[in-house]
């Protein structure tokens, strides 16, 4: 075993040139360098620092989430020689954190590829998570040179986008697919990188999905500020007229009522996902969207809708956004295929068009008559 010489930031002053980095140095989480025979390696902690769980908070909430990157590449946890794992992350800051969270105690590298700070499950569906980026990222880290083995663990949730065999022609390296969850690698690697049926099983509970309420919140929320705003304008609208006096009153219960439909289906469609009625999640987002309107007369009286038509409007339109908004959660689910989300989008979305044109008609025809 051939052993690499580890070198502190604070030694590298008058320290011998390398041939080149192959990861980003200059970056808070990095703590070190492994000097390699292809170059130096950033050492990254496994401990997640302050800015690091704040700009996750913020990615959750999208604020800067396209931005929210690590600089491909390959970098190493611990002190690694030529013999130790190779773990294969995406470039999205989120998924490295939490792989190099995961791996305290472990001498590992880090082969970080290029998703377009893209997640690794969704990377491998939109083909950022690639055979192709592997190969490529193989070879421009010269990672044959760093490790005396060939064998290079994928995560599991990125298969869909690799062609082992391929790697493994090309580069020379088998491809091990890991867990599916981070946190299963220390168990993983005690049994000789055999994963177990509970570590293959791919699972969405409950503190999985809420912390993805964020982002489907702020996904459509321009959308749904301006349709508010739609809705504030047109209540003044009357037989006789136009009235503003008609805004607070009228306006701003349609306001609240409207948003309280957008908000009510991005929050109670993934909490309570496995219970609602229907394959479909646009199905299951109309049954939400009903409990909504079910709650709110209990709570409030149903004359808070207003006259028969109006109560008819808010019986369509909040059931329609509900519907809708769950519909947008496929795209963050362990539920659906491509196939089946395009299939469901043929029938839910001309349904939905037809529910926001019937609930406005009913909501305007009972402006006229209130």
């Amino acid at each position: 075993m051939s052993s690499l010489i580890k070198v502190e930031f604070k030694g590298l002053k008058g320290s011998a040139p390398v041939p080149k980095t192959l990861g980003r140095i200059d970056v808070p989480w990095a703590d070190g360098v492994i000097s390699t025979p292809a170059g130096d390696v950033p050492r990254v902690s496994t401990a997640l620092r302050t800015g690091d769980r704040l700009g996750s908070w913020k990615a959750r909430w999208g604020i800067g989430r396209m931005n929210y990157t690590v600089a491909p590449g390959l970098y190493a946890v611990g002190n690694p020689t030529d013999e130790s794992p190779v773990f294969v992350s995406a470039n999205y800051k989120m998924s490295f954190d939490r792989l190099r969270s995961e791996l305290g105690g472990i001498e590992a590298w880090l082969l970080v590829l290029d998703t377009k700070g893209i997640n690794v499950w969704c990377a491998a569906g939109k083909g950022t998570f690639s055979t192709a980026e592997i190969i490529n990222r193989i070879a421009t880290t010269g990672l044959d040179k760093i490790v005396s083995h060939r064998s290079i663990v994928v995560p599991q949730l990125g298969a869909p986008g690799v062609s082992a065999h391929e790697v493994k022609r090309v580069n020379g390296f088998r491809v091990v697919y890991g867990p599916v969850r981070a946190a299963d690698i220390p168990a993983f690697m005690e049994s000789g990188m055999r994963a177990t049926p509970e570590m293959r099983r791919v699972r969405f509970p409950l503190m999985d999905r809420a912390v993805l309420i964020p982002m489907e919140l702020v996904l459509w929320a321009k959308v749904a500020l301006m349709v508010a705003a739609g809705f504030l304008v047109r209540s003044g609208l009357h037989s006789q007229g136009y009235e503003l006096s008609n805004l607070k009153a009228t306006g701003l219960l349609s306001v609240s009522l409207f948003l309280g439909a957008y908000i009510g289906g991005a929050v109670l469609g993934p909490v309570f996902l496995p219970w609602l009625p229907g394959r479909s999640f646009s199905a299951k987002g109309a049954w939400a969207g009903l409990a909504l309107v079910v709650l709110i007369a209990l709570a409030l009286g149903p004359e808070v809708f207003g006259n028969r038509l109006s109560t008819a409007s808010w019986a369509v339109i909040i059931p329609t956004v509900a519907s809708f908004v769950v519909m947008n959660f496929t795209g963050a689910s362990t539920y659906t295929s491509l196939s089946g989300v395009k299939r469901e989008m043929r029938v839910a979305v001309p349904l939905q068009i037809a529910g926001a044109v019937l609930g406005v008609g009913l909501w305007v025809g009972g402006l006229f008559i209130s």
